[in-house]
């Protein structure tokens, strides 16, 4: 254990052990993490007859509940802070323990520890801090960004100065913000920033959103999540300071999040199989799913195959445009395999609900319409997502590659028969629905989507059965 009597060191801090969040990350509530942090903050005074204030969601007092407001002052401070009523610990005692001082216990939000860094003094360093940290130079200096705490320092194992941050709320300032604005600060000061550094873990959606914004801001095209990963660690220079590696660095990577079901993690063969078996699920819903998938996942071959190439380079931003609408319709598809094959397991779970009783049988009912309904929503939801594609199947099927026309051809009858399997599949279910005017709504619905697939996909044959290889139709 650290003894703080005798520990001196560069950053702000309060005691041993200075803080304890307890973060939402996965299937479980902010209550849950607030419930948490008293039930350890109580467990650690208890135990060890220390002092600990309760922070964030778990602290109920306004002048008390971020970091910055309990920790001002830090460590050398504390004695004459646990004089004081006003600071009087949520738990354990309020007397000044040398050896350990005081611990912060909390549940929050997820925060990202993010140094940006610079060739230059600490000062300079702290200048910037200044500038862009919520409380800038206080009350009637606010600095630009919300939910950001930063500070100046020099840390000498890296011979670098660094704007330290703890961002609270990444929707707020999101990552690449704050890094921005900490370079537009050096650029007025002519300090040269060296790249940056996470410290601990950070979210995926960060690094997407961060992704996002440097593909937009230089008209660039990355599809994939590994590439966009790349482009960030490269654009805000995270392995400047020891190595990003984001399986050991993104908390969703660390956790490993399966966010696929066993039918879409597990192989093609064992899929087909299963769907063989004498088995009722997986059956005609999940085919259906995989079916018009495996179409627009066509498309966008026969886009990337069109794109890049010379003979197309004038085509270039349509590809771009058309290869994103496909990819995002595809894996928007995709996560329904399993949907519906859960959704069908829903269902048979309620007809099997005992039915002795009146009471039984009225519970058996409810439950069977509830789960039927979702049932249907999830192939109604197929029929839906497909739609999206067909306009730009049409405009793929003007001017796509040559060498690609049959993959075209084949992506969109893959897509019509995806969309008449969810009719299929919708028809059959609203037979037991007993909801006459959803009913309605539904059949109007996915009859106009059945045709439309239908008229849709005749049209783009066509298109490419007239397309030879010297002709480039531009639609018009």
């Amino acid at each position: 254990m650290i003894d703080y009597f005798y520990f001196k060191g560069e950053h702000p801090r309060l005691g041993s052990l200075d803080v304890c969040p307890f973060v939402p990350v996965q299937n479980v509530s902010m209550d849950v993490c607030v419930q948490c942090a008293k039930e350890f903050g109580s467990l650690l005074a208890d135990k060890l007859k220390v002092p600990v204030f309760l922070y964030g969601f778990a602290s109920s007092t306004d002048y008390r509940s971020s970091v910055p407001q309990i920790r001002n002052g830090e460590y050398e401070g504390l004695k004459e802070k646990l004089a004081d009523p006003r600071w009087k610990p949520d738990f354990g005692p309020a007397e000044f323990v040398p050896i350990w001082g005081a611990t912060i216990v909390g549940a929050r939000d997820f925060l990202i520890a993010y140094n940006v860094n610079l060739i230059s003094t600490k000062e300079q360093a702290h200048r910037i801090a200044l500038n862009i940290r919520e409380s800038g130079r206080g009350p009637l200096k606010p600095g630009r960004l919300k939910k950001v705490q930063a500070v100046g320092w020099y840390t000498e194992e890296a011979n670098i100065a660094q704007v330290s941050t703890n961002i609270s709320d990444s929707n707020e300032s999101p990552l690449h913000i704050v890094y921005e604005e900490v370079l537009k600060d050096a650029k007025e000061l002519s300090l040269p920033v060296v790249g940056s550094q996470v410290v601990g873990l950070v979210p995926l959606q960060a690094m997407l959103d961060a992704a996002t914004y440097y593909i937009e801001k230089e008209n660039l095209f990355v599809i994939n999540e590994d590439q966009k990963i790349r482009l960030v660690i490269e654009r805000l220079g995270l392995n400047s300071v020891g190595c990003f590696n984001p399986k050991e660095k993104i908390i969703e990577y660390i956790i490993k999040k399966n966010t696929t079901g066993p039918l879409l993690s597990g192989s093609l063969g064992n899929f087909i199989t299963s769907i063989g078996s004498r088995t009722s699920s997986p059956g005609g819903g999940s085919a259906s799913a995989a079916v018009a998938a495996i179409g627009a996942a066509l498309g966008c071959m026969g886009g990337f195959l069109t794109y890049g190439s010379k003979k197309f380079e004038s085509l270039d931003s349509t590809m771009r445009r058309l290869i994103s609408q496909f990819n995002d319709i595809y894996k928007d598809l995709l996560p329904l395999i399993d949907k519906d094959t859960d959704a069908f397991n829903g269902y048979i779970g309620a007809i099997k609900l005992p039915s002795s009783t009146q009471e039984e049988k009225d519970r058996r009912e409810k439950a069977m319409q509830t789960e039927l309904l979702k049932a249907i929503e999830i192939p109604l939801t197929i029929m839906r997502i497909s739609d999206q594609c067909w306009n730009p199947f049409l405009e793929l099927a003007h001017c796509c590659n040559v060498r690609v026309i049959s993959d075209v051809q084949t992506g969109s009858r893959s897509l019509e028969a995806g969309i008449w399997g969810a009719y299929y599949n919708v028809v059959i279910n609203l037979k037991s629905v007993t909801d006459e005017e959803f009913k309605k709504e539904t059949l109007q619905e996915i009859n106009t989507r059945v045709e439309s697939a239908q008229y849709n996909c005749q049209q783009i044959l066509k298109v490419l059965g007239a397309r030879t290889e010297f002709s480039v139709d531009s639609g018009s």
